[in-house]
């Protein structure tokens, strides 16, 4: 034990509340950092790509946000899972996608859930160095190009040419209009199965639609001609199409009219879905394949990861509160002739011997009587029960001989028996010993 003064003269070097304070924030720490690699929190997307996660003018980080912002679930999915999800599924391609994988994407998902299709247009190259003001993500505008993607909607056309506007081009919605912030690079597409939504107020040319092979009711309510013939097919979602991508890419997003007209796209091709938005990323190069640490927060596995934390938090809560000396487990056999006494009786009862013992018993209490009354080591049984008699009846006249006592012991069978006689002993030993 240490005196007070030994305590005040070596003081703890940290007080309680202070081991507190480190243990949760190093377990705050270290569960944030497996959440941010298993969410993908590891590398960015910002790579001036045009996706969800491109900051640039060709990304689509703007629409995102907003849509976000205007109360929308958004998800930006490096998942190929997500392409199967209910909610409204936008997908970006480069423009070396895959045709027929594009086309196995969509049809997939007509049953699933609704799709929109952003074209792409512009090659966005990284500013050169020595650009003022130029931020990580940011590209600079090398061109155009149309995308060829072969086995995907073969029955529509799409190009690109000048809008002649004699100034910005326009574009026109129901009820709405706008302008693109480029004139001489338009892209549109024409096809008998497509309903405009969106067109060139100029020229009328489509800049976007929807595939008209089902009956979507919002939609048609936002169609700029009315469809030629109508489908009462209302068992499978509908597939959208925005040709030109600077509707709703971060360079069109600057203008006030584009976002809006955007948001109603965006609804409009959500109907009958669960009401979120899922940006995928996979088609940009950002897929990534799901481990034991993206599942442990995903549900419903997050549910038993959860409680591990929690089960976690009370072990180390109780281990903080622990009150005395920690616990030892003891030895099965303990040391002493206490416990080899006590271990030798158990095993002598479960074996149903008792009466084994009873001879011996009476000889210990002999040889003790005997040398306590100082009587000849060499005599036989007999002669010492009786110099013990002998003594006994000096002492107390109505007090059972011992040699009766002992008789009575030898002959016993039973536990109580040979208890009551051992006791009786015991007795007659501590009236001698007085």
């Amino acid at each position: 034990m240490s005196s007070s003064a030994e305590t005040a003269a070596n003081p703890a070097a940290f007080s309680p509340r202070a081991m507190v304070a480190l243990v949760l924030f190093g377990a705050v720490v270290f569960v944030a950092l497996l959440w941010m690699i298993g969410s993908g929190m590891n590398g960015s997307t910002n790579d001036g790509g045009a996706h969800a996660g491109g900051k640039g003018l060709t990304g689509y980080a703007a629409v995102a946000d907003f849509l976000e912002r205007r109360g929308m679930t958004v998800r930006r999915s490096m998942s190929e899972g997500a392409l199967d999800d209910t909610g409204l599924l936008v997908l970006t391609p480069p423009h070396f996608a895959d045709g027929k994988e594009l086309q196995e994407i969509v049809e997939s998902r007509r049953y699933k859930g609704p799709t929109l299709i952003v074209l792409p247009k512009w090659h966005g190259i990284t500013p050169p160095q020595g650009m003022p003001d130029a931020k990580i993500g940011w590209v600079v505008l090398g061109g155009t190009q149309v995308p060829d993607w072969k086995g995907f909607l073969d029955d529509v056309s799409v190009g690109i040419k000048p809008m002649d506007s004699g100034g910005a081009a326009r574009w026109l919605a129901r009820g709405m209009e706008g302008k693109l912030p480029v004139a001489g690079s338009v892209l549109s597409g024409s096809g008998p199965r497509l309903v405009p939504l969106v067109v060139g107020a100029q020229d009328g040319r489509t800049l976007a639609a929807y595939l008209n092979d089902g009956f979507y009711r919002r939609l048609e309510d936002l169609a700029i001609r009315t469809p030629d013939n109508f489908s009462q097919n209302d068992s499978i979602y509908p597939v959208v199409i925005v040709f030109e991508p600077d509707l709703l890419n971060n360079y069109g997003m600057a203008n006030a009219a584009s976002a809006q007209v955007a948001e109603r796209l965006v609804r409009a091709a959500g109907e009958g879905s669960n009401g979120s938005v899922i940006f995928d990323l996979t088609l940009n190069g950002h897929a990534r394949s799901a481990n034991l640490l993206t599942l442990a927060f995903t549900p419903p596995f997050l549910a038993a990861t959860i409680c591990l934390l929690l089960a976690a938090l009370a072990v180390g809560w109780r281990a903080f509160l622990r009150f005395g000396p920690p616990w030892q487990e003891t030895r099965a056999i303990a040391f002493g002739k206490r416990a080899l006494v006590s271990n030798a009786a158990g095993l002598i009862r479960r074996a149903g011997r008792l009466h084994l013992i009873a001879g011996p018993y009476a000889s210990a209490v002999r040889d003790r009587l005997a040398r306590t009354l100082a009587l000849p080591r060499q005599s036989d049984a007999q002669a010492t029960d009786a110099a013990i008699d002998r003594a006994l009846s000096g002492r107390s006249a109505d007090v059972e001989r011992f040699s009766s006592i002992a008789a009575r012991l030898a002959a016993a069978r039973r536990s109580h028996d040979i208890l009551k006689a051992a006791q009786d002993l015991h007795s007659l030993e501590r009236i001698l010993k007085r």
